[in-house]
């Protein structure tokens, strides 16, 4: 994952308070946290493919 792009998107109000929480709480990017999601999510449903 060297090469970074722009990806806008909107979400749920109450989910963006909730990652920004997190965030602070782990103290690490919200960025970092969604892209670990989309990663958990990709490989979950690989899994179900196979």
């Amino acid at each position: 994952m060297a090469k970074r792009k722009m990806y806008n998107t909107t979400l749920d109000a109450d989910l963006i308070k909730e990652i920004r929480i997190l965030a602070a709480q782990e103290e690490k990017r919200q960025n970092d946290l969604l892209e670990e999601a989309i990663l958990d999510l990709l490989d979950k449903y690989k899994e179900s493919v196979n």
